[in-house]
């Protein structure tokens, strides 16, 4: 039996991957000044964005994993297109009852972080790699898969400043 890495290894891989695969399209310190200089130009815009871009994750996956409706909603329309209110309300209605600082919510949340920082892969590339994010979320700590989003929607919502 091949020997399987720890779970927390193959998360931080994940992250670093999706990190990786952004950063071979720019030279790697260009693109962090860049996105330093975005985050000091747009400060009040990314701080804005970062709670409707959480939001948006969580209601994706959420959507898609009970296929609520025939809506097939993607991650940037929700962000760029939907109403922040009617988004919030239907991430509650999706939750069925489930707060949105839940541990479910915060598994959505990652979901759909994750699906789009992965939407740039070939569709089974895409696949193998989401079942690996499904697996990993469950084996971390409320702690990790907090700090995880985090910096997973803060790495998101610079790409909508771009």
């Amino acid at each position: 039996m091949k020997k399987l890495l720890p779970t927390n290894a193959l998360f931080v891989f994940l992250i670093l991957s999706s990190s990786i695969a952004s950063a071979s399209q720019d030279n790697t310190s260009d693109k962090l000044e860049h996105d330093k200089w975005l985050k000091l130009r747009f400060s009040a815009q990314h701080e804005r964005l970062i709670p409707i871009i959480a939001v948006a994750d969580m209601f994706f996956a959420c959507n898609k994993a009970k296929n609520s409706g025939n809506a097939n909603y993607q991650v940037k329309e929700l962000v760029e297109d939907m109403d922040r209110d009617l988004l919030a309300e239907k991430l509650i209605t999706c939750l069925a009852g489930a707060a949105t600082k839940s541990d479910i919510a915060l598994n959505y949340g990652l979901q759909g972080c994750f699906f789009e920082q992965l939407s740039g892969l070939p569709q089974q590339k895409k696949l193998e790699r989401m079942a690996i994010v499904v697996a990993s979320i469950s084996s971390l700590s409320r702690e990790e898969r907090q700090k995880s989003f985090s910096k997973c929607v803060t790495d998101q919502t610079i790409s909508y400043l771009k």
